[in-house]
């Protein structure tokens, strides 16, 4: 790194990192409320639409920002993780939270941050985790930029995540799948529990179609809080897509009205049901009963990107970059997949972390991907966390994979390599043509895939 600037962004998250890790989140809440008395609550500084669900929620997030941003109105979007930099996360205008602001922040905070995390040692409790500091980080720059709404995406469950210290209007529930079932529960409705924890007396929640127990659990919680509420796909839905040129074109049943043909450039049937929600969510924003301008609509929804969401990095061979990270996600990755692409072979790359149903994720590969898939390779990121190659191999046998079709190596720039080479093989991917490659299974194996493909892209 050449800039000040960018090594002071190194060293803010090299201070992150010595917290507790991301996937060791406290199940508390006072901590942050005393961290907001002490900074003047800048949770209350603006209007919040707040995102939990089990799949589909940075998608989905996207797509609402760029609906308010097409009504003029300054927005702050906080998501995670990033891909490769922590500041991709604290977001305004759509653009990454600038360093010189980040870091100017977290040197105003910080003092405070150090007192709340006193006070937690005092009391025999941890101090801060990692992402409690990086939730209290974005609503602070929110409030100081400021912005006209925030749209805050939850980081695991609801009515403990830090995020939950928002006071927010809206309430928006993405599909709840099995996930973190270690920490939420194994079945949807235990899930459930935890994810309507996030809905406000008096708000308004807006909910993704959703298993049958999990449902009822949300409009329970909608109606003990006095919220209104819209269910997919009895009060929005979409009504018809069709493929389009680099992506889809979609009509929605809106709360107040019906928005035909709009271009969303994204894949898949799940990214459309996703932007039904945000449209749902934007109109019960603005109190649920006013149409959306549909000029406004086709205007925002042309501009959304999802990064890391079944993304086209790269051509000849395609290579593709999906951060289906359970089960539910990665059968819907593929049915985009097939449905969008014309694949004759399609070669895996995967790496999956150690919290997750990689057995599952594993199963699931091979029944969705097992006539277009010859190789695969099993491999990791950086992450400590990450499942070693040789063990998601033991894994992939198990799950009914080919030994003959395995390839397993701990480095990730091997493992692009390797599937560039079977992609462009005639004889393992069908002449060479129609070939694909996907790489998945976590979003830190996308982030670095990423990072090594752009530096391969700018010494070519």
């Amino acid at each position: 790194m050449n800039s000040d600037a960018e090594f002071s962004v190194a060293s803010v998250y090299a201070e992150l990192l010595s917290r507790a890790p991301e996937n060791k989140m406290e199940p508390r809440m006072d901590p942050l409320y005393r961290a907001m008395e002490l900074l003047g609550e800048p949770n209350k500084a603006y209007p919040v639409i707040h995102i939990t669900g089990t799949n589909g929620k940075t998608s989905t997030a996207r797509m609402i920002e760029s609906l308010l941003q097409a009504y003029g109105l300054r927005t702050g979007r906080y998501t995670s993780p990033h891909l490769v930099s922590v500041t991709e996360r604290i977001v305004l205008d759509g653009e990454p939270v600038s360093d010189e602001t980040f870091v100017r922040i977290w040197d105003e905070i910080r003092p405070l941050l150090v007192m709340v995390d006193e006070e937690l040692t005092a009391a025999g409790e941890n101090k801060l985790t990692y992402f409690e500091c990086v939730t209290i980080l974005a609503l602070a720059i929110f409030a100081d930029e400021p912005v006209d709404v925030a749209v805050i995406e939850v980081g695991l469950g609801g009515i403990t995540d830090a995020t939950n210290v928002v006071d927010s209007q809206v309430q928006v529930v993405t599909p709840i799948a099995l996930d973190h079932t270690d920490l939420l529960g194994d079945t949807t409705y235990d899930i459930a529990l935890e994810k309507a924890g996030i809905i406000k007396p008096n708000g308004y929640l807006v909910s993704a179609a959703q298993p049958v127990d999990a449902a009822q659990v949300l409009l329970d919680a909608a109606r003990e809080n006095d919220a209104r509420f819209a269910f997919e796909p009895v009060d929005f839905s979409v009504t018809e897509r069709t493929l389009a040129v680099g992506g889809q074109a979609i009509t929605v049943r809106g709360l107040a009205a019906h928005y035909e043909q709009v271009l969303l450039p994204l894949f898949g049937e799940h990214q459309a049901q996703n932007a039904a929600v945000a449209i749902a969510a934007v109109e019960a924003f603005f109190g649920g009963e006013k149409p959306l301008e549909h000029e406004l609509v086709e205007e925002a929804f042309e501009k959304v990107k999802s990064p890391g969401r079944l993304e086209i990095i790269r051509t000849a061979p395609t290579i593709i970059m999906d951060a289906g990270h359970n089960p539910a996600g990665l059968a819907a990755s593929a049915k985009a997949i097939k449905e969008s692409f014309g694949f004759e072979r399609l070669v895996l790359v995967v790496g999956i972390l150690a919290e997750k149903d990689a057995a599952e994720m594993l199963a699931v590969l091979h029944t969705e991907y097992d006539e277009l898939t010859e190789d695969i390779c099993l491999t990791q990121s950086t992450s400590p966390r990450a499942i070693p190659a040789g063990e998601l191999g033991e894994m992939a046998l198990d799950a009914g994979f080919a030994e003959e079709d395995l390839y397993l190596t701990e480095r990730l720039d091997d493992a692009l390599e390797w599937a560039v080479s079977r992609a462009e093989d005639p004889e393992s991917v069908g002449g060479g043509l129609g070939s694909g490659i996907l790489v998945t299974g976590s979003i830190t194996v996308i982030g670095e895939a990423r990072m090594l493909l752009e530096q391969r892209e700018g010494t070519a």
